[in-house]
């Protein structure tokens, strides 16, 4: 039996799993809420964090799946993308455990990670996962792209963001709106009480598959400042429908290339992966893109779709049959593609 284990420190959460033969068999997380006065997360004061939570965190992993640490095949830990020091958090602590239990030691792409973590089993007989090849929605805070999936170590980016991520938008709105940190979550709560024909907002007209989120940005800002100049509660009064008409927007410039993309490369293996997998709106719009179009859609459960432990052992899980090993001298990068 191959017994993994995790390690994701890219951001703000520090994470460790347990994969055993595929199947999951513990996946902790430990957030961070001291960044929430901040209204975004601060690095230093990350890392600092993260290194409060490392071990403990790897602690309750091992012991929920009721293993020891000698019973580890190897230890597998984002590499990057994400922040430098989050990242040599997690990157210290691993090579320093698989040195003790003189066990290889696995660098993990963050991106890959995400998509990988369709593959992840609840039990043995577990066969829900994408068939190859199958195209990935990878939608977050920092990554907006499509990737075809052609095996678990063939990725391809066939479209991504050019300037901002889907989530930096909903994120960035919403504070623009007044909505507390994280703003993603918040706005799709209101929006499931709005109407969102109510408001229209520009779309990018941005060719092939890659998306823009920027010029959205600095529209609806626009937009905001002029009713505000004439009723000073406009917000406040049309929150919920502000909501819902951004959402909207969002998801429509998403699922327009996405869509664009199936046709092109006649794959109706679809799938989504990534922070904003969480919402509820582009939940919906799968599963109607699958009645409409005939897709084999793969939605992630909600523990899976922030950043995750699980997701990483997964991945390492198939790099280690692949004896797909890293040496101790490797070291952490802020930005990189799948």
């Amino acid at each position: 039996m191959a017994i993994i284990l995790g390690i994701e420190s890219s951001c703000d959460d520090t994470s460790a799993a347990i994969i055993k033969d595929g199947v999951i068999g513990s996946n902790v997380v430990a957030n961070q809420t001291v960044h929430e006065q901040y209204g975004g997360v601060v690095p230093e004061l990350a890392s600092r964090a993260h290194q409060q939570n490392i071990i403990p965190v790897v602690d309750q992993a091992i012991k929920r799946a009721n293993i020891t640490k000698e019973d580890i095949s190897a230890i597998a830990f984002t590499r990057g993308p994400g922040l430098l020091g989050s990242l040599l958090v997690g990157t210290s602590f691993a090579k320093g455990f698989s040195t003790a239990l003189n066990i290889p030691l696995i660098d993990i792409n963050h991106l890959q990670a995400h998509v990988l973590a369709h593959f992840i089993k609840e039990d043995a007989s577990d066969e829900s996962h994408p068939a190859f090849p199958f195209l990935c929605l990878l939608v977050s805070g920092g990554n907006s792209q499509i990737i075809r999936v052609d095996d678990f170590n063939k990725m391809e980016i066939v479209g991504q963001t050019i300037d901002d991520a889907a989530g930096e938008a909903f994120d960035k709105c919403a504070k623009v709106m007044g909505l507390p940190y994280p703003g993603g979550p918040v706005v799709d709560k209101l929006a499931t009480l709005g109407d969102s024909e109510k408001f229209r907002f520009n779309k990018p007209r941005i060719d092939g598959y890659d998306y823009s989120f920027s010029g959205l940005k600095t529209s609806f800002l626009y937009f905001l400042r002029d009713e505000l100049k004439n009723d000073a509660d406009f917000i406040e009064k049309n929150k919920e429908d502000l909501c819902a008409s951004l959402q909207k927007t969002i998801i429509d410039i998403l699922m327009d290339k996405l869509r664009k993309a199936a046709i092109d490369y006649d794959i109706r293996e679809v799938a989504v992966a990534g922070g904003v997998s969480a919402n509820s709106g582009l939940r919906q719009s799968f599963v109607d893109h699958a009645k409409q179009y005939g897709w084999n859609i793969h939605i992630p459960k909600f523990e899976y779709t922030t950043d995750n432990a699980a997701m990483v052992a997964i991945a390492g899980y198939y790099k280690y049959l692949a004896k797909d090993f890293c040496d101790k001298s490797v070291t952490p990068y802020a930005r990189a593609t799948i």
